[in-house]
């Protein structure tokens, strides 16, 4: 049996995937939803979401995720989503440096948007420097053997911005906020039953409880302290993130550049014409927080211990500056942060009810680094889900998995689309810094 549109349904997490749940929870009908939240605003500085901004590029190697992303687009075009979604397009090459493992993957995504019917028209080959200065004039650097493609169909969001909107739609449709220390979940209480156990709700922070129908865990890279049951299902992984403080002028000049990718080095956005800030990030396999005791990564409890970058990275970051727009290369990095998400080892997100609970807790999680792009359709797969007549996860590679006992801790180093092996946190922290 699933749970009524009347039933009490808890939402843990006020990142993308609960927020574009609570919102297609209220769209679908179901009256009493409440969300909760740790931090005492929304965008929550805790979500990976809470940021400038996020690459919407279609292409995949799976097919799968191309239909998917193509129908997401769709969707933030419509008025709700689209003063978030900027179309600038995606220029997606390799420098003259990259490895051949950068070079295949690139070929590969190039391969999957000609095979598209839709996206196939929107691509055009990038065969050097001065195909490059043609689709971005702005690029004024040597771009030292750079090649790829262009794809006009993809760009960016602005994610925070985002997450506001939706906050706000799904506020007027009827959903609950608890936020700070009303917010804050400390436990899910379980009850027994004559079956075995269920999940009977929350117990927030400050010692409330709050019953419930069913409980939705939506917190990111954060989930395995709530449900450890996980395992290595997932792992808390982050990458570096960095930005450049520009003058209103330099922000005009590069207003309308499309999203600048070079797989072997990472990518950067349009300027955002509020901040003048300027997005980077570098490309590599992120950082792990694995505990010893349990060979489980949790992401760090206080922001502060995120707020850094290694020194490798800021080197990355500044050589592809120094091939694209030079002038910036030797700038001040400014808002520093590692930013960590929910990782799977093939990148599939985890969409399922746990395990042996009579369907009362449910788990969104493996976010693996490309689940905002599909952020105005990604709660339309819960109320899939919740009304499934069987109460199971129709496709597999959604479902939940029993981790496997041989498997190493470096979850994600197979996937193509990252360059490079995890490292562990407390291998980069700065000095005079804890790991946790």
């Amino acid at each position: 049996m699933g749970v009524s549109k009347s039933d009490a349904i808890l939402i843990v997490g006020g990142g993308a995937f609960g927020l574009s749940t609570a919102f297609h929870l209220a769209q679908k009908g179901y009256t009493n939803v409440s969300v909760f939240e740790k931090d005492d605003h929304i965008p929550p500085r805790y979500s990976a979401a809470n940021d400038l901004n996020k690459i919407v590029r279609a292409e995949y190697e799976d097919p799968f995720y191309t239909d998917l992303t193509i129908k997401a687009i769709a969707a933030w075009k419509t008025p709700l989503f689209a003063p978030h979604f900027h179309q600038t397009g995606f220029l997606h090459c390799v420098s003259g440096d990259a490895p051949k493992e950068a070079i295949d993957t690139l070929n590969r995504f190039r391969a999957s948007a000609e095979r598209n019917s839709q996206i196939k028209p929107h691509v055009s080959a990038l065969d050097g420097e001065s195909d490059i200065r043609q689709t971005c004039w702005q690029l004024d650097g040597p771009l030292p053997g750079w090649k790829g493609y262009f794809n006009r169909f993809d760009g960016y969001a602005h994610s925070g911005n985002a997450l506001a909107g939706i906050y706000r739609a799904a506020q007027a449709a009827g959903v609950r906020f608890f936020l700070g220390e009303q917010g804050a979940v400390d436990e899910i209480v379980y009850v027994s039953t004559v079956n075995g156990r269920k999940c009977a709700g929350i117990r927030t922070k400050n010692g409330r409880f709050h019953s419930s129908a069913l409980v939705i865990v939506a917190a990111g890279a954060n989930a395995g302290r709530l449900v450890p049951q996980i395992g290595q299902q997932v792992v808390a992984k982050s990458w570096s993130v960095a930005h450049v403080q520009l003058t209103d002028d330099e922000t005009s000049g590069l207003r309308g550049i499309p999203v600048t990718y070079a797989r072997d080095l990472g990518f950067f956005f349009e300027p955002d014409p509020k901040t003048n800030l300027l997005k980077l990030c570098p490309m590599g396999g992120g950082y792990i927080n694995t505990d010893p005791r349990t060979g489980v990564s949790l992401s760090p409890e206080s922001l502060k211990e995120s707020a850094f970058v290694p020194e490798e990275d800021e080197k990355q970051m500044r050589k592809l500056l120094a091939q694209t727009l030079p002038s910036l290369a030797d700038r001040p990095l400014v808002k520093k942060s590692l930013c960590w998400f929910a990782d799977t080892n093939d990148s599939d997100f985890i969409i399922d009810y746990v395990p042996n609970l009579e369907s009362s807790l449910m788990l969104l999680s493996g976010d693996s680094g490309h689940l905002f792009k599909m952020f105005p359709i990604a709660g339309s797969w819960v109320t899939d889900l919740l009304e499934a007549p069987d109460n199971k996860q129709a496709l597999a590679r959604w479902r939940w998995k029993q981790p496997d006992p041989n498997a190493g801790k470096d979850w994600g180093g197979a996937v193509s689309w990252r360059l490079g092996e995890s490292k562990e946190f407390s291998a980069i922290l700065p000095p005079k810094a804890s790991k946790l």
